[in-house]
């Protein structure tokens, strides 16, 4: 069975729009405090959107080159890309 790395249906984010944090460690199987402590090492490409804190984003693309610089195959994951 395969699914998609995106939010539930109701708020399901089409398949070239950017990640969110909890998208990423959800198909990683790590907590999303390890997500955010890869951003801010800077190894993890990301930026924010919206006023004040905003939300954080990832772009399929820079999750895709985190992956492929840590030799992490997509099949390893929890979900597909």
């Amino acid at each position: 069975m395969q699914h998609e790395l995106t939010a539930p249906a109701q708020t399901q984010a089409s398949e070239g729009e950017p990640l969110r944090v909890k998208d990423i460690a959800a198909a990683l199987r790590v907590d999303v405090s390890t997500v955010y402590a890869e951003i801010k090492a800077g190894r993890l490409p990301s930026y924010r959107v919206g006023s004040g804190r905003g939300t954080i984003r990832v772009s399929r693309a820079a999750f895709t080159q985190y992956l492929t610089d840590r030799g992490i195959p997509t099949s390893e994951l929890a979900v597909a890309l």
